[in-house]
């Protein structure tokens, strides 16, 4: 995979933080299968790491715990921010976490490690500031995601029009020797059209593609061919995930 451009996934992110939680369906879905992963009474310093705009934050901050939320786009910080989602806001990447090791009971990470540059790196990062007997919760994205996207764009031309992701069997060679159980989900979202499945995408900021974009304008023509070859049913336009749950033990 190219090097992740960092700065550009984060003002991807930033430009999308003002409506962000209208299109959240999908982060809302699996940040309440990975809830229902947690232990029963974690402790209480927490860090959501890759907070977005602090949904899950400030549902754990209802629940009693001291919450660092952190983020790489600071638009996104300041949405948390005003909702007080959080009891502390840091602006970092999760591949080198501005947190003393040891220092979190729980550490929170719902689909955001899809945009380290080393999912390994960013595993150990989380384990470092764990404590001994704490808990790492993540989700991402694998492989086979967004396939209808990928499929109907294939029509049209040669070019990416989404990101690639690992698949399991890479997800679970990068948690190394760490203490992890893995679970796998396929969650199928509908839309009314292929425009729509798009701007979905666009509505949650993951629109920055790490093999660059090549800009060429969705005339109405070519909106028709991708709406002719986009696979759906009954409930409309299909745009399916791939979903890998880890719970890490430290």
């Amino acid at each position: 995979m190219p090097p992740v451009n960092k700065q550009a996934v984060a003002q991807a992110f930033g430009r999308a933080a003002s409506h962000y939680n209208q299109h959240a369906d999908l982060q809302r879905h699996s940040g309440a299968a990975l809830l229902a992963l947690a232990p029963p009474q974690p402790g209480p310093q927490l860090l959501d790491a890759g907070c977005g705009t602090g949904w899950f934050s400030h549902l754990w901050r209802q629940r009693g715990h001291q919450v660092t939320a952190l983020d790489l786009s600071a638009a996104m910080l300041q949405q948390a921010r005003q909702q007080q989602s959080a009891d502390r806001y840091l602006l970092g990447d999760i591949d080198a976490l501005p947190v003393a090791s040891a220092s979190m009971d729980l550490v929170w990470s719902n689909l955001a490690v899809q945009w380290s540059s080393n999912l390994r790196i960013a595993l150990q990062q989380f384990a470092r500031v764990t404590r001994p007997g704490g808990t790492v919760l993540f989700s991402t994205l694998t492989a086979g995601s967004l396939q209808e996207l990928h499929d109907a764009w294939r029509y049209l031309d040669a070019h990416p029009h989404a990101n690639r992701f690992l698949s399991a069997e890479q997800i679970r060679a990068a948690c190394g020797d760490l203490d992890v159980r893995l679970q796998q989900q396929t969650v199928t979202l509908h839309f009314a059209d292929a425009l729509s499945a798009m701007r979905s995408l666009k509505g949650i900021g993951a629109t920055h593609l790490h093999q660059g974009r090549d800009n060429t304008i969705l005339t109405r023509q070519r909106l028709a061919q991708l709406e002719q070859h986009w696979a759906r049913d009954a409930q409309g336009c299909r745009l399916s995930y791939q979903l890998m749950y880890g719970v890490i033990t430290t």
